[in-house]
């Protein structure tokens, strides 16, 4: 009985348990398997994000580079904006005072621009009045956005707004090419609504420029239009933007 009993004990260790363990260890713990699965997850990973920021940037916030000074005061150039492009996706169209990012191909030129909309479909716009203010649907309007010396405009014009359209102005309005520019090119310079890109929301670079972009209350309260006379003018000045963080917009 004894031998038989140290027999089957020698039996029972003769395949240790602990190499046993020891082997199974070590199997999972390679360290060329573990750096390729840590690799794949991290491509992964990247590949996600990759594509979540394009889809965003596609369909939700599209950023642009400001390359001249048509919008100063409120954009600078080198700043870089960030564009909502669900703002007007959803039934909402642009109001006056917005800022915007438009496609000018075909009525400004073959590329992005950015302006700020100083009057939508059936606004009567006359500039200037008597204290040499723009007037929208017979309200005089201050503009405390513009550019310092800058007077509303440098030529008289009266105007009616066809619906669908809009009439866009810079803020910087001795440096802007704009509506005022394109009167007597095809669409007469007043944009479709379609061809609105987004709203300009943010400053995003440079960090000391961090802010909203607020609209312009003063032309937001100007009640709606009607239907008069439509006016012509002669061609003023400006200038246009340039390429930028993803495509950029044009002053």
């Amino acid at each position: 009985m004894d031998t038989e009993a140290r027999s089957t004990e020698r039996d029972r260790s003769s395949t240790p348990t602990g190499e046993q363990e020891e082997g199974s260890r070590s199997a999972r713990l390679r360290p060329g398997e573990l750096l390729s699965s840590g690799l794949r997850r991290i491509l992964a990973g990247l590949v996600v994000i990759v594509v979540v920021l394009l889809l965003v940037s596609h369909f939700v916030m599209q950023p642009f580079l400001i390359p001249s000074g048509s919008m100063e005061p409120t954009l600078r150039d080198g700043d870089r904006v960030l564009v909502n492009k669900l703002a007007y996706r959803f039934g909402s169209e642009p109001r006056r005072g917005d800022v915007v990012v438009f496609d000018g191909s075909g009525y400004f030129g073959n590329s992005d621009y950015i302006k700020r909309v100083g009057g939508v479909g059936g606004d009567h716009i006359v500039c200037c009045d008597e204290k040499g203010r723009i007037e929208v649907n017979g309200e005089p309007v201050d503009e405390s956005y513009l550019h310092p010396g800058d007077a509303p405009s440098s030529v008289p014009f009266d105007l009616v707004v066809p619906e669908g359209t809009l009439f866009l102005l810079g803020d910087h309005r001795s440096d802007s090419s704009d509506s005022r520019d394109h009167l007597g090119s095809p669409g007469g310079g007043f944009l479709p609504v379609e061809q609105v890109i987004g709203r300009a929301e943010w400053v995003g670079w440079p960090v000391g420029r961090w802010a909203d972009i607020a609209g312009a209350d003063a032309l937001a309260r100007v009640p709606g239009g009607s239907e008069t006379a439509l006016g012509r003018v002669p061609e003023g000045s400006g200038s246009a933007l340039g390429a930028g963080a993803a495509k950029a917009p044009h002053g």
